[in-house]
């Protein structure tokens, strides 16, 4: 395993290689047909990167063969505040990334890319990197917020439109709002293609946040333990772990250290290990994760606007101490009634997060029956 980064280098002014540099040390892209690349995404099982982990070969192929010029979008937006993969790749290497995204749109057919990011930093280096290379790449820069970066929402934005998601009955990459083809791909899925373009039969390597003591961002293996890189990041201190990201699974030690780093397991999706000590309240990060999912909805559905407020108020009941009865029972049913109902996949994810610390705090629930269990509260980045 290795440690791209840790806190100190993640709040630091862009090192971006130059696209030069770049050359010398990846070498030059390997000119492949488009057949090719999507070959190469199949046979290495290349999976998306920001959270659904939808195998990228069917994504290609799909865009390819739909009726219009595609557009093809990286997604760099990392709008969940824990989470710093994606903008340490930018601001290491982001010209694997601008490698990558030719790649898919030389695959999809695409005459038109971009790269969507936050301002700010990343944004100089990805403006930086995209002026030496000789293709043309827009970079867009989305408004901030947690949905933003839904692939929905940054497709409209891209267009024109607002930043919101939008309920659609076909994959964009069958059909974008526009009736074209648009394929959205995480920064970090376009930069495995690019790596195994390079170096063909790569095992595929992940990148995942971890927040404990310290913010790092590792390189691991697909299928490693939870354990084994919370001991490379030196993480000792362990009640439970979030895999995943702010709409992950929360795992309870020492079970959590056993579960492998996997989209099989459920434990990849974003790319984030957040450790809770033990001298931290579970139920009460569990009520801020609630109240700030829901304070992320962009109000347009049932699920959202009523749904996601409704279960944070019954979280922050349960972590209070002493709530009413019947409040844990309610939360089951709030998750059950907004599971798969939203315009885009910000309550399912909720719904995920909620169920799963039922079963880890299962025991600091108990006590939060009778009143409040004397841990801290837990501070979570917002």
């Amino acid at each position: 395993m290795s440690v791209l980064a840790r806190t100190e280098e993640l709040l630091s002014r862009p090192w971006t290689l130059s696209y030069q540099e770049h050359l010398d040390a990846h070498g030059t892209l390997p000119a492949l047909a488009p057949h090719e690349v999507i070959a190469l995404a199949e046979g290495a099982g290349l999976r998306g990167r920001g959270g659904a982990g939808f195998p990228l070969a069917r994504k290609l192929r799909t865009a390819a063969q739909g009726r219009g010029r595609p557009l093809v979008i990286a997604n760099g937006t990392e709008g969940e505040p824990a989470i710093r993969k994606d903008s340490t790749l930018l601001m290491h290497v982001p010209h694997l990334v601008l490698d990558g995204l030719a790649l898919a749109a030389r695959a999809v057919g695409a005459r038109e890319s971009l790269i969507a990011v936050h301002s700010g930093l990343v944004a100089e280096a990805v403006t930086q990197a995209v002026a030496q290379r000789p293709d043309r790449v827009q970079v867009h820069v989305v408004p901030p917020g947690y949905l933003s970066g839904e692939a929905s929402a940054l497709t409209r934005s891209v267009l024109g439109g607002p930043a919101l998601p939008f309920v659609r009955d076909v994959p964009l990459a069958v059909r974008g709002p526009q009736g074209r083809p648009v394929l959205v791909q995480n920064v970090e899925t376009l930069a495995s293609l690019a790596l195994q373009a390079r170096f063909p039969g790569r095992p595929p390597t992940v990148l995942l946040t971890v927040r404990g003591r310290d913010v790092q961002v590792l390189e691991v293996k697909i299928g490693v333990t939870i354990g084994a890189v919370l001991d490379t990041a030196g993480e000792t201190d362990v009640q439970a772990v979030l895999a995943g990201g702010y709409a992950g699974t929360w795992l309870s030690a020492p079970r959590a250290l056993d579960v492998p780093v996997s989209h099989a397991a459920g434990t990849l999706a974003a790319g984030l290990l957040l450790v809770l000590p033990h001298d931290a309240c579970g139920v009460s990060a569990v009520a801020q994760l609630a109240r700030y999912l829901a304070g992320q909805s962009a109000g347009q559905c049932g699920p959202c606007a009523n749904g996601l407020p409704a279960l944070a108020a019954a979280w922050e009941l349960l972590a209070a101490g002493d709530p009413p009865a019947g409040t844990v029972d309610r939360i089951e049913r709030l998750a059950g009634l907004i599971d798969g109902r939203g315009a885009c996949g910000l309550p399912d994810g909720a719904a995920v997060m909620a169920r799963s610390a039922l079963e880890a705090f299962a025991d600091d629930i108990v006590v939060h029956r009778t009143g409040p269990c004397g841990r801290r509260s837990a501070e979570l980045p917002r």
